[in-house]
């Protein structure tokens, strides 16, 4: 906190500051005894009528009473990374783009509308780095054009917690009535500790999702739109476990043969992505995932990658123990946003 020579918390931030990082800290009780104070870190997205708007890096916003600050500073746009490759959002979120395309896409400006027949939010959404070239308003009655022509919902896909990323983006959509459906989280880490991690033994690398990949795959009744977008990439590898008869599962859309274990990996210079890293529910904590994204590894460690990034949704505890122990850390939030009333969800 902002603390002056006399040693008094002071509030040094204005609404000049809207649009920065600022550390704020307010009464939490304010008027009664035994007040209590609440420290929140954010960008400032608003300061209007006499109430602050912080959108922290998870993309929550919290509201602050401009009568309840004690304590205001404005504080580096980004917090100094300690662990992981160095990065910027700008250039993560072009490489994931790059790693999973939509089957027609089309320019607004700097935003990027894409759509894949409904298959992902991530192939169905806008993409907005830089300026649409038009007022808000008016971009957004065009992107909800564009996607109604389509037979799709709209959806804008905007990210927080990183420099460059766009907290202000997400105050407007919020203000004009545009919902946050999902939250997933995007990590990096070096790509040769995972390598190093198991000798992947067993572990069938091929450039196609072939029907076994597919069976295992969580997303039933794949469509050639979704094989194009899968297929999709600079160097695209799919890895296969093989099962042994059993699939551990009662769905009848399984194969009985299908893989115990499957992993998807873009290589794009010195970044590999990794996704699709799905286990037989019989055959889990035994190791396969770690195996998967191992044997990918050293293959993208071949194409000349070092550093890897991948997306795991906030409520997967599982998926979120594993990459910890792999060096991956936490780089940037995304999430996805839509107007009610649009037709339909992804």
């Amino acid at each position: 906190m902002e603390i002056s020579a006399a040693g008094r918390l002071e509030v040094r931030i204005t609404t000049a500051d809207v649009g920065k990082r600022v550390s704020v800290r307010r009464l939490s009780e304010p008027g009664l005894a035994g007040e209590k104070f609440t420290d929140t870190v954010g960008v400032l997205t608003s300061w209007t009528d006499g109430v602050l708007l912080i959108t922290r890096k998870s993309g929550e916003c919290v509201r602050v009473a401009e009568s309840a600050l004690v304590a205001g500073k404005v504080v580096p746009s980004a917090p100094a990374r300690r662990r992981g490759p160095a990065t910027s959002y700008e250039e993560l979120a072009r490489v994931a783009a790059r790693a999973w395309r939509p089957v027609e896409s089309e320019r607004l400006g700097g935003w990027e509308l894409r759509a894949a027949g409904g298959f992902t939010r991530r192939a169905n959404s806008v993409l907005p780095l830089g300026d649409p070239g038009l007022p808000l308003d008016e971009a957004l009655t065009a992107v909800r054009r564009w996607y109604g022509e389509r037979g799709l919902p709209a959806y804008v896909q905007t990210a927080t917690g990183a420099e460059g990323t766009q907290e202000l983006l997400c105050a407007e959509l919020e203000r004009r009535g545009w919902v946050r459906e999902v939250t997933a989280e995007v990590w990096t880490g070096g790509l040769a500790p995972v390598a190093d991690l198991a000798e992947g033994a067993g572990v069938v690398l091929s450039r196609e999702a072939d029907e076994a990949w597919l069976a295992r795959y969580r997303r039933k009744g794949v469509s050639d739109v979704a094989l194009r977008v899968l297929g999709s990439g600079p160097s695209v590898w799919f890895a296969t476990v093989p099962g042994a008869g059993t699939t551990g599962t009662t769905d009848a859309t399984d194969a009985t043969d299908a893989p115990a274990a499957i992993g998807r990996c873009v290589v794009d210079g010195r970044w590999a992505s990794f996704a699709a890293v799905e286990v037989d529910p019989a055959r889990r904590r035994r190791g396969l995932a770690t195996a998967v994204m191992a044997a990918l590894a050293r293959r993208a460690l071949d194409e000349g990658a070092s550093a890897a990034w991948l997306q795991v949704e906030t409520d997967n505890a599982a998926a979120r123990a594993l990459y910890a122990r792999m060096g991956f850390t936490v780089h940037h939030a995304y999430h996805h946003y839509r107007k009610p009333g649009d037709a339909g969800t992804l």
